[in-house]
């Protein structure tokens, strides 16, 4: 039996290597003669850089950028093995795990440091460079990216605005004529880690804010600036991201690479799945495992497992998904996708022994799916 095991990280726990060291691990126990495949994924989310960097080869930097709140911080990025591509992981400069949990104000956070990582991608003569999205901490809609590199939001008085998602509601003109150069004849692609517009109930405000600390007071400033934002592009440079698919990903960073700078933006999944030859790894396989540490309403916005399971579909592969959290509004029809689903968690647990307990319940559950394989097919 030949079997890819493909996870995501289990964030806050292990990262996708170990989680499919673990599951092979617990599979070699429960089915002891399966060939396995281990192919650990990212949907450009957190994880995205060691994931990518494993299947182009090449390097990880690190450079002092400024925080989501403006604090310095060392953030790597990577230099793939043409030299010509770069990685950069908004999460690292820009995301809300730099931030403690009281600290998370989308009004006042910026993604100006993932601006920076780009801006070091270019002083290595990158001339493709590919941003990974997810775990920001700002809802500011790329400006502070945009910022970083050269561009000027200013107010009505043509003075530069304030940085953060709030300071938005000042802007009256985008001004690109100082933006670097280099972008020119660069390449921007954007990997979105979900599937959500800049605006309304499923956008960067209404359904991700309240995440990175936005009251419901902030989640409706919020999205009249994102609106506001939208606006001036259209009117300034062109360009109407207001239904671009993708476009509310990182608090509208999305949004902002493609209005501001001309970037493309593309769904994660499949942009690393193509990086990791997927389909080509399918072949002759029975079964696909796939991970994550929920699978929830965001699974099905194409996040990592989704998009490993549409692959497999595709070519008649069952796939069968370890998680560790349910949501108590869990419905199967939803996630036919998945051939079968089970938890990890034999009990009710607390956060922190869950996470603690990780490797441990991925390994012994991935045993008891190997015993199950195993069974001979009723005729």
């Amino acid at each position: 039996m030949k079997i890819l095991i493909a996870p995501n990280a289990f964030k806050g726990s292990l990262d996708a290597f170990e989680v499919a060291d673990a599951i092979a691990e617990g599979l070699a126990k429960g089915l002891a003669r399966a060939d396995m495949i281990l192919m650990p994924i990212a949907d450009g989310g957190d994880g995205t850089l060691a994931v990518l960097l494993a299947a182009l080869g090449g390097e990880a930097l690190q450079n002092e950028v400024i925080g989501p709140l403006g604090r310095p911080v060392i953030a790597q990025w990577g230099l793939a093995g043409d030299r010509a591509t770069a990685i950069v992981e908004m999460a690292r400069a820009s995301g809300l795990a730099l931030l403690r949990a009281e600290e998370r104000d989308p009004m006042m956070a910026t993604s100006y440091g993932a601006g920076q990582l780009v801006g070091a991608a270019l002083d290595r003569g990158c001339r493709r460079i590919v941003v990974a999205l997810g775990g920001s901490a700002s809802v500011d809609g790329g400006a502070g990216l945009a910022e970083a590199l050269g561009a000027r939001l200013l107010d009505g008085s043509g003075t530069p605005i304030g940085r953060g998602g709030g300071a938005l509601a000042a802007l009256e003109h985008i001004d690109v004529a100082g933006l670097d150069g280099r972008l020119a004849n660069a390449e921007i692609i954007a990997l979105c880690d979900v599937d959500s517009p800049l605006l309304g109930p499923e956008g960067a405000a209404r359904r991700f804010a309240p995440q990175k600390g936005a009251t419901d007071a902030m989640v409706e400033a919020l999205e009249s600036n994102l609106t506001r934002l939208a606006e001036v592009i259209a009117r300034d440079l062109g360009r109407d991201i207001r239904n671009a698919e993708h476009a509310g990903a990182a608090g509208g960073v999305a949004a902002g690479i493609a209005g501001i700078l001309g970037g493309r933006l593309v769904r994660g999944i499949d942009f690393v799945l193509e990086c990791l030859r997927f389909d080509e790894r399918l072949e002759g396989c029975d079964w696909v495992v796939t991970a994550e540490g929920s699978l929830d309403r965001q699974t099905l916005g194409n996040k990592g497992p989704y998009g490993v399971a549409r692959a497999a579909q595709g070519r008649g592969i069952p796939v069968l998904a370890l998680t560790g959290a349910l949501p108590d509004d869990f419905n199967r029809e939803d996630f036919s996708i998945f051939q079968a689903i089970l938890s990890i968690c034999p009990r009710p647990m607390t956060l922190d022994e869950a996470l603690g307990r990780t490797r441990q319940r991925l390994a012994a559950t991935a045993e008891e799916v190997g015993r199950l394989l195993l069974l001979p097919r009723p005729k």
